[in-house]
């Protein structure tokens, strides 16, 4: 035990992080139970939005350390990354609809948390609609990666897609090297990594096994992907979230055939140094967003079983110590 903890905080000062915890916080109204869902950071305060089912816009106030429901999402949305521009919350390469056949949105939909209002925007090609794909904003552009065309049954993607939220224009860019989907993509200064995630297949029978270890990146200024092969993700799994953290990114819980709870494992990321495991999730879930607010990490919902029960309301805050 106790060499296990030295090896811990050996790691830990390797990365420059300091020592750090997880407390399940104890808001006097809780969130709606939900996976698949995901949520994005606005003006200090973590939207919660989506999820199987149709779900109300929840949102956390870190200063009154409590929930509050607003309106509903305008239809049922899940397995998408959504990710924060100006202000407004953008939901692009989402689901719709029941396993094993979901279908990909159309559309591009704005949130406005200001409003508490939805906008339909940009149409998005017939031939590039997916879900459970990776988002990212880059320099006033998005780029949607990875995904599947026929929910979990089939079609995987291998697509790298740039759009201009500002003329509604898409361009398609270099493929992924490989077909991935349930991951979340995260950029640090000009690379684009994809982490996580597997190939659904349940056509041919696979359902959490065919995760990957590769991480894939595309560098934006050379507009080439690259594999680490030195750095695969220690733990495999699908379904987990990747956020940017201090000078790299998190990639917290997920789902696999390893094991039936959802994973509880928390691994960092340093372009230079590599992955270092730090303290596990006190509740292990897939499906679920997480967001950064000044400095403090906080995250919400998803599943504590691979597949889709139990679903869970709780709130995790990363604390430094």
């Amino acid at each position: 035990m106790l060499k296990s903890i030295l090896t811990l905080a050996l790691a830990i000062i390797g990365t420059g992080i300091q020592a750090q915890s997880w407390e399940t916080l104890t808001p006097q109204n809780t969130c709606t139970e939900r996976h698949e869902c995901s949520g994005a950071a606005v003006d200090g305060k973590f939207y919660l939005i989506g999820g199987r089912g149709e779900k109300p816009v929840e949102v956390f106030d870190p200063v009154s350390a409590d929930w509050r429901k607003l309106g509903n999402a305008p239809f049922e949305m899940h397995h998408f990354q959504a990710v924060t521009y100006k202000n407004n919350i953008y939901v692009i390469g989402a689901f719709t609809g029941g396993y094993p056949h979901e279908t990909p949105v159309a559309n591009v939909y704005i949130y406005n948390p200001l409003r508490d209002s939805w906008v339909k925007s940009h149409e998005i090609p017939k031939e590039r609609r997916r879900g459970a794909a990776g988002l990212v904003v880059y320099k006033d552009k998005f780029y949607l990666l990875g995904g599947a065309q026929d929910g979990h049954w089939a079609e995987n993607r291998d697509y790298l897609d740039e759009y201009d939220p500002a003329t509604g224009k898409w361009k398609t860019l270099a493929p992924m090297p490989r077909l991935r989907d349930h991951f979340q993509a995260v950029v640090v200064d000009d690379k684009l990594y994809a982490v996580g995630g597997r190939r659904s297949f349940a056509k041919e029978g696979h359902g959490f096994e065919l995760t990957y270890p590769e991480v894939d990146v595309y560098d934006f200024i050379t507009g080439e992907w690259t594999t680490l092969s030195n750095h695969p993700l220690p733990t495999e799994r699908a379904g987990s979230t990747t956020v940017p953290y201090k000078d790299g990114f998190l990639v917290i819980g997920g789902e696999s055939d390893v094991q039936v709870k959802a994973h509880s494992e928390v691994e960092y990321f340093h372009p230079e140094n590599g992955w270092k495991l730090l303290n596990h999730l006190n509740r292990g879930r897939h499906g679920f967003p997480a967001v950064v607010i000044n400095d403090d990490l906080y995250l919400a919902a998803g599943c504590g079983n691979r597949g889709g029960n139990p679903e869970l309301n709780s709130i995790e805050k990363l604390v430094v110590e």
